[in-house]
């Protein structure tokens, strides 16, 4: 029987053309590199070479068993990456977010009633996240709109409203409410990797200067400067609200969101803890 190391051997053979350059490149000896081959020839009792003096080439035989084995070792590849993925999704729950907010309850929820899984998360595009799901890769996404789609379930999960969040003395801090383009055209502190938060600020604040700063760096200079940023009720429930600041709702409909859970099916009983959970809270 053909082994899967006479098989990469004799990809090499094919790609580098001779026996010695073959034997080079992958650290074999010519002698070993051509008996191997000759026993390939054994085993499917055919001739796969034209041997002249100091020379050997593919023939038809040989060119179909190099297509053959290449398929078959792709096949291989195939199978080892599936197989981990399985026994990787065995062992680990990844969550894919639109939005950073989400991840912040449903992470320490998931590690409390499963401890004995990896919980991992990323934050991703919606489309990214919906062929992600059915592929297996995410056993749970969280999107910033309800999903009617047949294969999949969807369940609500949380609201989230943005707010301006300004100093004291900005001209708009003693308004009740505003709207995105109310602060068009200023300079902003912004917080990176927002998910599709990034979006939302586009047409409304086309000439708003953002200032895009890591999460430790833009707490500080919240806490420092007189520079505007946007905030959230989820992220004032788990922040706190910095001192010397006016949080005022923004009243556009796109800065106000409904989250909601979606899964495929054959996942409810593996979560069943934490739709659960979801349902108690409800």
């Amino acid at each position: 029987m053909l082994e899967i190391c006479q098989l990469q051997q004799l990809l090499s053979v094919a790609e580098y053309g001779t026996l010695s350059a073959a034997a080079e490149a992958i650290h074999l000896s010519q002698p070993s590199l051509s008996r191997s081959m000759k026993k390939i020839e054994e085993d499917l009792r055919v001739t796969l070479f034209d041997r002249q003096k100091n020379k050997i080439t593919l023939n038809e035989n040989g060119q179909l068993a190099v297509e053959c084995a290449r398929k078959v070792l792709d096949q291989l590849q195939q199978m080892e990456s599936q197989v981990r993925s399985f026994d990787r999704s065995r062992r680990t729950i990844l969550v894919g977010s639109c939005a950073p907010a989400p991840l912040w309850t449903i992470i320490p929820a998931l590690s409390d009633l499963y401890p004995d899984m990896t919980i991992s998360s990323e934050l991703r595009d919606s489309e990214v996240l919906l062929r992600g799901l059915r592929e297996g890769i995410y056993q749970l996404i969280v999107l910033p709109c309800q999903m009617e789609e047949p294969d999949l379930s969807c369940v609500k999960y949380e609201e989230e409203h943005l707010f301006f969040s300004l100093p004291p003395a900005h001209p708009l801090s003693g308004c009740s409410a505003l709207h995105l383009s109310d602060m068009n055209g200023e300079t902003m502190l912004l917080r990176n990797r927002l998910g599709f938060w990034n979006s939302v600020t586009g047409g409304k604040m086309a000439d708003t200067r953002f200032l895009v700063q890591e999460d430790f760096a833009f707490n500080e200079l919240v806490k420092s400067s007189a520079l505007p940023c946007f905030t959230s009720d989820l992220a004032i429930r788990r922040e706190g609200t910095p001192p010397n600041r006016v949080n005022i709702p923004i009243l556009d409909e796109e800065a106000n969101v409904t989250y909601y859970c979606l899964y495929r099916p054959e996942e409810q009983q593996d979560l069943s803890g934490f739709f659960q959970s979801l349902r108690s809270e409800a």
